[in-house]
């Protein structure tokens, strides 16, 4: 097992992140001595608190160290818990400590449940970054098979194959069936595997809707379901200050190259090469997004792109200031890589500007600093983008 980033709050948190990141392997690691510990899969757990919400306040006012840890895994499933937890909260002034883990955030929208009224800081688990597995790490693995743990570790490719078919098979199941997210499931196959195929693409919601075969405002409620389950996300357009007609559709990624893959059915061969430039940005953005979030940034994330052609891979932005990046998997660099960033440079809409390629070697091309991967990674990491907006 690899040591995560993530550090462990000292006060009541959420941790949300999707199936299979290690959310509940993380919990145990670091609280191995909780006093209490919930797992509501177990359906006889589920049962009980079920039938009696209450009891939690007993269980928890019956220890005898007070500034011990709870555990609840799986929260989503009974929101009604989080009454409970806020007056225990209340009642001890904070003394108690709870961590709260779930999969998904849906059911806690649809029920308009207590978000503990900012008594609990809101965490994040992600698959592997690069920084955690270290020495092991493999690009084209990485490509291919993604970083989820039980990914990352298995021995063979067949072992990683499994576990791909596994976890979609797991996905559809446990959380769509289960949870009745769709009334169709055949319709949000064919939908996962056209939005699989689509990754990292400006959204064009009508053509997915006809591919798929229902409505649009179907797929509108699928997308959704993606995001509430933390399978994907959003990465809305950039509007800046240069006097052009942008794109205004946000692009939608998947959280994983592996789970990506495995929905498009391609996880059984080798990226093609028209499918590794997109695997490539999306992998890029995905450590991106996760490092922000465990180190505590604050970077929002945009793309950019004019409906002549100019585009910007990512827009990394705080405060009053942005960082633009342009993504290729080439090993080398070419100078009109550089024409999006330079067009926002001249406008004042970007400070800085930056390439992140294959390559092995830093390079300073025209305006732009040329990142090989691995250092922007690391450099992402440290806040190095952000620390001149400070």
């Amino acid at each position: 097992m690899y040591p995560r980033i993530l550090e462990l709050p000292e006060k009541s948190f959420f941790l949300f992140g999707p199936r299979g990141t290690g959310k509940s392997v993380w919990l145990e690691q670091r609280l191995g001595q909780a006093a209490l510990s919930i797992n509501l899969l177990k359906s006889g757990e589920y049962l009980r608190y079920k039938r009696d919400p209450s009891l939690l306040a007993g269980e928890v006012a019956a220890l005898s160290n007070k500034n011990a840890w709870v555990i609840i895994d799986e929260i989503q499933k009974l929101p009604e818990l989080l009454d409970e937890i806020h007056a225990l909260l209340f009642e001890s002034r904070g003394d108690y400590r709870f961590a709260l883990s779930g999969s998904s955030a849906r059911q806690l929208k649809r029920s308009h449940a207590n978000m503990l009224a900012g008594r609990a800081l809101s965490k994040k688990m992600f698959p592997l970054s690069m920084l955690e597995t270290g020495r092991d790490f493999r690009l084209q693995e990485a490509l291919r098979y993604g970083q989820l743990p039980l990914s990352a570790t298995a021995t063979n490719e067949q072992e990683k194959i499994e576990f791909l078919d596994a976890y979609v098979e797991t996905y559809l199941r446990e959380e769509i069936q289960q949870e009745a997210l769709v009334r169709n499931l055949d319709s949000f196959y064919r939908f996962l595997s056209i939005s699989a195929l689509m990754s990292g693409q400006i959204l064009n919601i009508s053509n997915i809707a006809r591919d798929v075969g229902v409505a649009r405002t179907t797929v509108q409620g699928y997308f959704s379901i993606l995001a509430d389950t933390l399978l994907g996300w959003y990465l809305p357009a950039y509007r800046n200050k240069a006097k052009v007609k942008e794109v205004a559709h946000a692009k939608f990624y998947l959280f994983d190259c592996g789970v990506q893959r495995a929905l498009a059915g391609l996880h059984r061969d080798k990226p093609a090469l028209a499918e590794t430039g997109v695997l490539f940005e999306t992998f890029i953005l995905n450590e991106f997004r996760a490092l922000n979030s465990w180190q505590s940034h604050g970077a929002q994330f945009f793309y950019w792109r004019t409906q002549s052609g100019n585009e910007v891979d990512l827009i990394w932005k705080r405060g009053r200031e942005a960082v633009g990046f342009e993504i290729k998997y080439s090993t080398s660099w070419k100078e009109n890589f550089n024409k999006g960033l330079n067009v926002l440079l001249r406008s004042g809409d970007i400070q800085r500007a930056f390439g992140v390629y294959r390559g092995t070697r830093m390079l300073k091309v025209g305006e732009i600093t040329v990142l090989p991967y691995k250092i922007a990674v690391e450099m992402a990491a440290a806040g190095s983008f952000v620390a001149a907006g400070e």
